[in-house]
Formats: structure tokens, sequence, C-alpha cells
């Protein structure tokens, strides 16, 4: 358990970030159809332009987050988390000042560049973190205290928003991103290929190390499952680098095409879920809250109790595939911890 005392200041950053950025959801369905379609509770543009932002985000995504992942082996996860962090605050600024027609379009463009940065690197950084800090055995469970770390965000951020009007849940949610940040800066240690729970020579992932030869001659079905990285070099991977990894391991691969449909399904639903509640039934801001707060709530007390009791008695890939079937993120993270 001392491995997972010590993660406490990432699990608060984890938790303000996710407040943050949660906070604001069941509001901005409303901000959307006033600034693109005013009076109007049907508005096929503002979902086009969700879905827009959600594929170009994801895009930049895809090519930005293997290079800040590889600048964080080299300058340390601390340095490189506080980018994605710092510019999450920039779109709740904007539409904390104004939320009038221009400001919107301001806060749009502004969310896709974050989102760029955010979408991906916030997560992959924070299980770095922890992968740098806790032991083989007990990542799992640690993968999933993170995971309810966030969903506790997401809920209480959520049930805050609850009881605010629209422009005090910007401002709020600016502010506590805001606060995110600093702590994270002035609390969190930093870690990195310097600071890791296992020495470069002996690290199972990479190519020629000395456990992984090791374990070459004892355990051949594992070398053909798990990805083997090439050393790291200080420089940045090519696209042909990062092709060569995917096809090169039949779990990563896996793992990627997982990721890919899970992601598909969860945000094509995301996208278009609230605009059609809004036309149907009139929801608002305080419908949507409720409706997320019973989410929240059940991802919540599962990723918590559940995960971290049962992943060291049942193992693993029974998790992994209950998980997949019920709550698809914390089943990314114990696919994760399997590479």
């Amino acid at each position: 358990m001392k491995d997972l005392a010590g993660l406490g200041h990432l699990f608060v950053v984890a938790f303000l970030f996710h407040f943050s950025s949660f906070m604001v959801l069941p509001a901005i369905t409303d901000v959307t159809m006033e600034a693109v379609c005013p009076g109007r509770d049907e508005c096929s543009v503002a979902i086009y332009l969700s879905g827009f932002q959600n594929a170009i985000t994801g895009l930049g995504a895809l090519v930005v987050t293997p290079i800040v992942g590889n600048l964080s082996d080299k300058y340390g996860r601390k340095a490189l988390m506080t980018l994605p962090v710092t510019v999450a605050i920039l779109p709740l600024f904007i539409l904390a000042c104004n939320r009038s027609e221009v400001y919107f379009y301001a806060y749009y463009v502004m969310k896709i560049l974050a989102g760029i940065f955010c979408e991906g690197s916030i997560h992959c950084l924070s299980l770095a973190y922890v992968a740098d800090h806790v032991g083989t055995k007990r990542r799992a469970a640690a993968f999933g205290l993170l995971s309810g770390v966030s969903a506790a965000g997401f809920l209480s951020g959520t049930l805050t928003a609850r009881f605010l009007t629209t422009s005090s849940t910007f401002q709020v949610a600016a502010a506590v991103g805001a606060a995110g940040a600093i702590y994270l800066r002035a609390f969190v240690p930093d870690s990195g290929a310097a600071v890791s729970f296992h020495d470069d020579a002996c690290d199972p992932l990479l190519q020629g190390s000395s456990c992984s030869s090791a374990a070459s001659s004892s355990a051949s079905s594992d070398e053909e499952l798990s990805p083997r990285l090439p050393p790291y070099k200080g420089v940045l991977p090519s696209p042909s680098d990062m092709v060569a990894l995917l096809t090169g391991s039949l779990t990563l691969s896996t793992a990627a095409m997982i990721t890919f449909f899970y992601s598909l399904g969860e945000h094509g639903l995301q996208t278009a879920l609230l605009y059609y509640l809004k036309a149907q039934f009139g929801y608002s801001k305080d419908e949507f809250a409720n409706l997320m707060l019973i989410a929240g709530a059940a991802g919540m007390i599962s990723q918590l109790t559940v995960m971290p009791i049962f992943a060291p008695i049942v193992g693993e890939d029974a998790l992994m595939f209950s998980y997949m079937a019920s709550h698809g993120r914390t089943g990314y993270h114990i696919l994760l911890q399997r590479l």
C-alpha cells in the first residue's frame, strides 16, 4: 500500500482536472444551441460542429500524444503533464467571460486546439506516472484507483453544476482548473526516465534489456504476446516507428483496435445524445446533470471498490472482459496493464 499512498498528489490533480473538465458538460449543450441556433430546440448545425470537433481533436491527439509521451521519458512526467492541464483552462476562461456567438466560436477553436493536447496526453501521462511508481503486480489496482478518482471528479463536478447558473459554472470550472495546475507544479514530485519504478537496464518492455533477455529464454509464449519497444534514443518517434510498433505486437494491435471501436461508439453516442434529449424532451442543464450523476455515481463506486479488491483475486483477464462489457474505460485501463 505504500506505493499507492505515494500517488496521493497525482490523485488530487486528476480529481481537480476532471472536476473542471466535466463540470461544464451539462451546460455546454444549452450554450451551443443559444449561440448557433438561438431560440430553437433543434439544430443539426450544432451536432455537425460537435462531430467535427471530435474528429479533428481525435486526429490531432493521434499525432501529438505519442510525441508528448516520448518527451516525458526525457523531461519527466510532471513537466509534460503541466502542458495539457494548463491549456485546458483557456476554453473555460473564454466562456467564463462571455457566452455570445463571437465568444462561443473563439471557445470552439480553442477547445479543438486544447483537445489535441489534452484528449490523450493527460490520460497517458497519468498512467505512465502510476507505472513509474507502482510495481507490476499492483498496477491494475492502481489504474483502477486512478480511474475511480477521475470518476469522483466527474461526479463532483456534475453535482456542483447542478446547483450553479450557467455563467457561474464556467467561472468555477476555470478557477478549479487553475487550482489543479498550481497544485501540480507545487506538490506533485517529478517522474520520468531517471525516476521510475524499473531501471531501464531491466525493463521487460525494452528490447535488449537484461531481464527481457532472461525472460525470453524461459517464456517464449509471453514474448509473442508482449510488445518490445526499441531502446529510447532521445529522438522523437517517426510515423513508421509507431506503425512498426503496432503491427509488431499482437497485444498492442488488439488494444488499439478495441480502443478505436470503443471510442467510436462512445463519442458517436455522446455527440448526438444530449441534442436529441433537448429536442425530444426539452432537457436543459439540470436534467443533463441528473442523468450524468447517475452514470458517474455507478462508475465511481465500481472503480473505487470492485476493481482494487477483485483484481488480485480473479485476475486481470476476467476483469478486463467483464468491465469492457459494463464500463469500457476501466476495461481499457486493465488492458493497458496487460501490455
